[in-house]
């Protein structure tokens, strides 16, 4: 392909038009232009990626800011627990004269919503790949509206487990959708920061959450807990309007054929004086995409669990699946938590308030560690930091006099260390992870496998802390850190360090099986598709070596 475009000598990249990727394979210079821009954007620094690429810094914030959402009602949810208005409601009344939601509804309320996540999550690999993420999102957010009124009216709590249930369907487009679309237009020295940003989403929808309801907590009539659900109703519309003017994903048109429209998208997501060479920057997803086709046998979920794409689907699965099985079940439950330990209904929501808002500081923080120290390390020392503190809030536990206030102290420890690592961290990862072809299904099934974990969370914390159940209190924090230390000897042997490296090296560094302790060693050339680990023996693979003989 000569791409005569814009000269206007070549019929067959008309805007929109679909090219033949044989035909793409039949030039000769793509591979000497592919590899120019992968070393380009290995150097790229920080500063310069914001310089060059303010306009994709932009928008992958805007469509980020959809998980705030989320984030926003999966607290309510589990905070209307500790809401005496919102129990009196949907709840029953105690011997001493509170009410209470039983350890089951709780259960069910919550996981309601992983339920209806799982099944959107399902339909946003295969709609996202079809349609486009823009198109995706813009249906999403549209059903968001309308699903919002079922918990508004609901007068039973069997009516606000539908409405769980069904919210669930737009919350798992947006759970993959976002790290997706983050991780595609934006080059490798932002992607750990707008991937992250997911993240400082969902804990600026948590802290809002939690402040609405501390407001709202004096209020004795049953606005207290619909205002709260209404105020739903303020994100999708901007978001809506932000998603018909947004860029397309230039990887997704470059999978589609449409490499014209992928120049244009990349024009948009760059500064107009920035000096990015489109063609070469398109080359080198289209080199990407050609690999991936001789690594890769479809773009179906079933081709996740083939060759390397199992290896790389299991870690995204296991990375993502680790924030809830390294105890964070007792973070998100937090204010009925404190509050069977004996803190205050007043005090439990002002320590939940200050929980998110460290959650914050701690995403922040990340960045800039991330950049320092790599994901891995930062991965592997949080949870060890987290096994500590679950150990400390056990110990607070184990003495029959009120520990409350220590409990939630230690709380906000782990909410700290969890939102400067795991937490933001995870989603860089999982972004990582995958092949570009694979990466909206293997997002998907990563994400599921955190629902099903947190589905399992969401039977047994309660159940540990509820006063109905076990009563363990802060002991749950035992449980937990047993789960833990588990997670930490996994990343050990399995985590690999994707830091600073271009989509393309990942693919091959996958494809020659590198161990995940030498991930940050290994030097990789593109060009030829050949490695060089540290004791200086070169390997190659048949597969790649065959893909650049035909390029």
């Amino acid at each position: 392909m000569d791409r005569k475009s814009e000269a206007g000598g070549d019929p067959t990249a008309k805007e929109g038009r679909r090219v033949s990727q044989a035909t793409i394979a039949l030039d000769p210079n793509l591979v000497t232009e592919a590899a120019f821009a992968t070393d380009q954007e290995v150097k790229m620094t920080l500063k310069e990626g914001l310089k060059l690429y303010p306009n994709a810094v932009l928008w992958s914030i805007l469509l980020s800011c959809a998980i705030i959402m989320e984030g926003f009602d999966i607290v309510l949810i589990a905070n209307f627990f500790g809401f005496p208005q919102f129990n009196k409601k949907y709840g029953y009344q105690q011997a001493n004269g509170t009410y209470n939601i039983p350890a089951s509804w709780q259960t069910a309320l919550q996981n309601g919503a992983y339920v209806g996540e799982i099944i959107g999550l399902f339909i946003n690999g295969i709609v996202s790949e079809r349609y486009g993420y823009r198109k995706t999102m813009i249906a999403a957010l549209s059903l968001m509206i309308c699903l919002i009124f079922i918990p508004f009216f609901a007068q039973s709590i069997e009516v606000l487990l539908v409405g769980a249930i069904l919210l669930g369907i737009p919350w798992g487009v947006f759970q993959t959708l976002t790290t997706a679309y983050a991780s595609e237009v934006c080059p490798t020295a932002l992607r750990a920061y707008l991937t992250t940003f997911v993240n400082l989403c969902w804990v600026i929808g948590q802290l809002t959450a939690s402040s609405v309801l501390r407001g709202f907590l004096n209020r004795q009539d049953e606005w207290s807990y619909r205002i709260p659900y209404a105020l739903q109703w303020v994100w999708p519309v901007p978001i809506i309007i932000g998603c018909i003017f947004a860029p397309e994903s230039p990887w997704w048109l470059v999978r589609q054929g449409r490499i014209q429209e992928a120049e244009n998208t990349v024009r948009r997501l760059t500064s107009a004086n920035s000096g990015i060479d489109v063609h070469k920057t398109v080359s080198m997803m289209i080199q990407t995409d050609e690999l991936e086709k001789e690594i890769t046998s479809g773009t179906s979920y079933i081709d996740c669990f083939k060759g390397t794409d199992l290896r790389r689907t299991e870690i995204a699965c296991m990375v993502w699946g680790i924030q809830t099985m390294c105890g964070s079940g007792l973070m998100g439950y937090s204010t009925p938590f404190l509050q069977q330990a004996g803190v205050s209904v007043d005090k439990s929501f002002d320590f939940t308030m200050g929980q998110y808002a460290l959650g914050i500081c701690g995403t922040i923080s990340s960045w800039a560690l991330m950049s320092r120290v790599g994901r891995r390390k930062l991965y592997i020392w949080g949870l060890v930091g987290l096994f500590i503190m679950l150990m400390v809030i056990g110990f607070l536990g184990v003495p029959k006099t009120n520990t409350g206030i220590a409990v939630g102290s230690a709380l906000l420890v782990y909410t700290l260390i969890y939102d400067i690592t795991v937490g933001p961290v995870c989603y860089a990862l999982v972004s990582e992870m995958s092949t570009t072809r694979l990466r909206a299904k293997s997002i998907v099934l990563a994400r599921n496998f955190y629902n099903i974990m947190g589905i399992l969370n969401n039977v047994i914390t309660p159940r540990l802390v509820n006063p109905d159940a076990l009563n363990w209190r802060g002991k749950a924090g035992f449980f937990w850190a047993v789960s833990c230390f588990i997670c930490i000897i996994y990343c050990y042997f399995r985590l690999p360090e994707p830091s600073g490296r271009a989509y393309i090296e990942l693919d091959i560094l996958f494809e020659h099986k590198i161990s995940a302790r030498k991930f940050h060693k290994t030097k990789v050339d593109s060009t030829n598709g050949t490695v060089d680990e540290t004791d200086g023996g070169s390997i190659q693979s048949k597969e790649s070596l065959h893909h650049v003989e035909k390029l």
